[in-house]
């Protein structure tokens, strides 16, 4: 019984410190599919996302707000726990050499007990280690607990400096291509007044956002399910409007080079693919078209009327329905899982951006005061 007692306790230790340190210090993506913590967030993702499912559209977005912050947490109270248990299971199975306070017994309790207290340093000193392997089993789990909290207190900085890279380009996307953010959008927005090379310059830095995002959530794929301020805005969201652009841009847009497009259109598709299969994702075509030819007809009007004349030849068409057979399928599968709502190409009537809106509804000052400083994007750019 002590045997595979050690047994256990070797491989939970050996397992747990692997998997921390692919999850953690490691920055690339591991491709072995039997880890604890994708089996964590398999066996927790599922019925957190079954739950959101029955809350109201409003309480949705802030419920699946709550679980990627939660679950990193709890991930790493679940590390923890396994490490006390493992060094337990080690004390047990050397026949558990320890002392304990004068008329106690000891037992594999006990032997948990002196490993919690090792692992997190507290050494209370009424349960203590009689012979050299006990001791080196305590001051080992101190080593390890040491440098565990070390590199949690070093871990939960960088993921939330990676999110917060991440928002500050999504916010900038408000104004630019609006809420939530769309191809036709975004392009009308820049059709005019310098709008061309402001576009480019835009398509550059998400070019870099795009391989920034890639770095960064496949180190730490925990970020995906970490959710942006507004519920109209996302990641995802935003990695498919500039797909969705780039691919128009390299279709035939007059005026506008493909070169940055290209390039922007290669690290975004790089990224997407990727994260699907971080998370397991075959590629899914949307069960609905997410541009009929209703609707491209639609955008291409809209864009018409900002000055921008989108290629009607069959060979431009035929080329942006290549463009979308290449990202929409991994766009549409990572969408599903994580319970993300895809842009349309075209916004669906006039809605306010986020900058235009106010939680304070009932103010009559209000209405005067975004009058003061509303702007029509056309003339903006």
């Amino acid at each position: 019984m002590r045997v595979l007692a050690g047994i256990v306790g070797a491989l939970l230790l050996g397992g747990i410190l692997r998997d921390a340190f692919e999850t953690i210090v490691l920055p690339r993506r591991v491709t072995r599919h039997f880890r604890l913590t994708r089996l964590f967030y398999l066996a927790t993702w599922w019925p957190w996302s079954k739950l959101a499912g029955r809350c109201p559209r409003k309480q949705r977005e802030l419920f699946l707000a709550y679980f990627g912050p939660l679950s990193l947490i709890v991930l790493l109270g679940v590390w923890a726990l396994g490490l006390i248990t493992g060094f337990g299971l080690l004390q047990y199975a050397a026949g558990s050499q320890i002392s304990a306070p004068e008329g106690a017994s000891t037992s594999f309790w006990t032997d948990l007990y002196l490993s919690g207290t090792s692992f997190f340093t507290i050494g209370l000193g009424d349960v203590v280690p009689r012979t050299a392997w006990a001791r080196a089993l305590v001051a080992s789990e101190g080593g390890v607990g040491f440098g565990f909290l070390a590199v949690v207190i070093g871990y939960l900085p960088v993921v939330y400096q990676a999110f917060s890279r991440r928002e500050v380009s999504i916010s900038l996307l408000d104004a630019r291509a609006g809420s939530p953010p769309t191809a036709g959008e975004l392009l009308r927005r820049h059709g005019r007044d310098g709008g061309r090379e402001a576009l480019q310059h835009l398509l550059a830095d998400w070019e870099r956002w795009g391989a920034d995002l890639m770095e960064s959530h496949l180190s730490y794929a925990v970020l995906c399910y970490f959710r942006s301020q507004h519920s109209n805005q996302s990641w995802l969201a935003a990695l498919t409007a500039v797909l969705d652009t780039s691919a128009l841009v390299i279709a035939g847009v007059e005026g506008i080079p493909k070169e940055q497009a290209m390039l922007t259109f290669a690290i975004a598709r790089h990224a997407v693919v990727d994260l699907a299969q971080i998370f397991v994702r075959q590629p899914r075509e949307p069960e609905t078209d997410r541009l009929p030819a209703a609707e491209l007809g639609r955008l291409r009007a809209s864009l018409a009327v900002a000055g921008l004349h989108l290629s009607h030849t069959p060979e431009a068409e035929l080329r942006l329905r290549e463009l979308r057979r290449l990202y929409e399928p991994f766009v549409h599968s990572l969408g599903r899982f994580l319970l993300i709502e895809l842009p349309p190409w075209i916004p669906t009537g006039k809605l306010a951006d986020n900058w235009q809106t106010t939680a304070w509804k009932s103010s009559a000052s209000l209405p005067e005061a975004q009058a003061a400083v509303e702007f029509e994007h056309k003339d903006h750019f």
